[in-house]
């Protein structure tokens, strides 16, 4: 447990900061000042401006908003739909669980990345498509993993004396199955918020994502190549702030793998 504590504080952090981007006194992410263009780091402005004039610190924690936001939305989706699936399937089996597991394998026979390019050009740029677009993508995966959990523990003792109780199964799956799986799903989640933020970065940086003017990582990393020779500190910023986050998430990640497994949580 204690290599939990340095990276999900550091995840606690980010999204602290995130969610407190509106009371922080931050200047206008989208406005432009053509005056200061390009301008240096200053006392007011700590990062300096972008390619059209707009504060650069108030974008990099407006976008991390926007791309955290997006991540846990569509990792929270697809959660909450992949476990309901995977309990029906691994439960009662049988024609249950090829409608709602083994269908999910049609979601796996695209590649992840040409998916979501598809669906956001039949369906146009913007956070709710994205949201939709990476839901589906991480559903398979709790699907699965949530198949595969509850097949794993339905025969053991303590739920076959909830049955014989007389439990009824959705009591069964909810207050018994579910509690003692919630750890790789908990691991899921972790991972697809990760994967969510990546994807979500690198569509708003093809302009298949969030829309402009609004801030994002994907987009200022899109912003700042044009200007890189003169200005080469636009694209370390937002460069920084995803690498850090999606390190600190991994990190996250495998101590939540570590401690729920219990091949290495005694130690």
């Amino acid at each position: 447990m204690k290599r939990l504590w340095f990276p999900g504080a550091f995840v606690a952090l980010i999204i602290l900061i995130a969610i407190a981007a509106p009371v922080l006194g931050l200047p206008d992410p989208v406005r432009q000042d053509i005056a200061r263009r390009l301008a240096a780091p200053t006392a007011t402005s700590w990062l300096g401006r972008d390619e059209f004039g707009r504060d650069v610190l108030s974008r990099l924690i407006w976008g991390a908003r926007t791309s955290l936001g997006v991540a846990f939305a569509s990792a929270l989706t697809a959660g909450l739909i992949g476990v309901v699936l995977g309990l029906i399937g691994g439960w009662s089996r049988g024609t249950a669980a090829f409608l709602s597991v083994r269908s999910m394998d049609i979601i796996l026979c695209f590649p992840p990345v040409l998916l979501a390019l598809l669906v956001v050009t039949l369906l146009g740029p913007g956070a709710a498509t994205l949201i939709l677009v990476l839901s589906v993508l991480y559903l398979p995966g709790f699907a699965r993993v949530t198949y595969s959990e509850v097949l794993s523990v339905r025969g053991r003792d303590y739920v076959e004396a909830t049955r014989a109780l007389g439990g009824r199964t959705w009591y069964i799956l909810l207050r018994t199955v579910l509690p003692n799986i919630a750890g790789p799903i908990l691991v899921q989640l972790s991972l697809a918020v990760a994967a969510a933020v990546v994807l979500e970065s690198g569509l708003s940086f093809l302009g298949l994502g969030v829309v402009p003017p609004a801030p994002s990582w994907g987009l200022m990393i899109r912003g700042a190549r044009a200007t890189m020779e003169q200005a080469p500190l636009l694209l370390v910023w937002p460069c920084a702030a995803l690498t850090l986050t999606i390190l600190a998430m991994n990190l996250l990640c495998d101590a939540l793998r570590d401690a729920v497994d219990p091949r290495t949580s005694g130690r």
